[in-house]
């Protein structure tokens, strides 16, 4: 006989949502995580999911083994042996962090979404004062909308593909930016594709911090988007400020602290 009634249980799109949901509801401080209760929740809702048949992702599995093995770490004695350094260490330190830098891009692509909607109704004429550039006769300047269109188009159809991660590779916006330089300085023509720089991310915690880096670029004049007509692909392309945003290294030389 069915169920009466369907207990509804709200899905989130990977388990550091999930912890952070967890961590919010029960107001505890983030770097002081009470591991054993929120190991005991996440585990619960895990059940639930199953209960429900509803197919649980190896990445939450995967997670699910990370927090019993820091509560098991937290429950144990000190390795005698072991360093006063390694003995002091707090096994959720790395957890911490993750969540900490999860909730930091979230929090961007949030406001970024945000930022997009007021400007679709409000937008009347970009300012492209800011973009002008010798080397852009005839072509059409990208505006910070159809900027965030094209993430937001990459950001679905990365969402889409189902993949299994058990390594969560870290990564920031001056790698990004780095990595971006080093394709504009191998290409040709100076330019790589917006397009084909977002989808060559592993993830899509990736594509974030890569589109933060392709933003700090434009912010700073190194790089400018372009298109050759109105439906063509974005364009990075290299700018006239572009050596001048780089050290001698290939550093970048400023990075907003919003974004670090």
């Amino acid at each position: 006989m069915a169920s009466p009634y369907k207990i509804n249980i709200p899905l989130f799109e990977g388990p550091l949502d999930l912890l952070l949901d967890l961590i919010k509801k029960q107001e505890m401080n983030i770097h002081d995580i009470q591991i054993s209760k929120i190991t005991s929740q996440y585990l619960d809702y895990l059940h639930q999911l199953e209960v429900q048949n509803i197919d649980v992702s190896a990445e939450f599995i995967y997670m699910a083994a990370t927090l019993i093995y820091i509560k098991s770490k937290m429950l144990l004695p000190p390795d005698p042996l072991a360093s006063a350094e390694e003995q002091s260490a707090d096994p959720r330190e790395e957890l911490v962090q993750r969540l900490i830098e999860h909730e930091k891009y979230k929090n961007a692509a949030q406001l970024l979404y945000q930022k997009q909607q007021i400007e679709e109704h409000v937008w009347s004429k970009p300012d492209k004062t800011l973009y002008n550039d010798e080397g852009t006769e005839g072509e059409l300047v990208v505006s910070l909308v159809d900027l965030v269109r094209v993430f937001q188009q990459v950001l679905e159809r990365k969402k889409e593909v189902v993949r299994i991660e058990l390594t969560h590779d870290v990564f920031t916006v001056a790698q990004m930016i780095a990595q971006l330089r080093s394709q504009i300085l191998a290409s040709d023509t100076s330019t790589v594709s917006l397009i084909q720089f977002f989808e060559a991310c592993p993830s899509r915690h990736a594509m974030i911090v890569a589109f933060l880096a392709v933003l700090e670029m434009v912010k700073l004049q190194a790089v400018l988007l372009t298109q050759e007509n109105q439906f063509a692909d974005i364009l990075v392309k290299k700018a006239k400020a572009f050596d001048l945003a780089f050290d001698e290294n290939g550093a970048i030389l400023h990075i907003d602290a919003e974004y670090h």
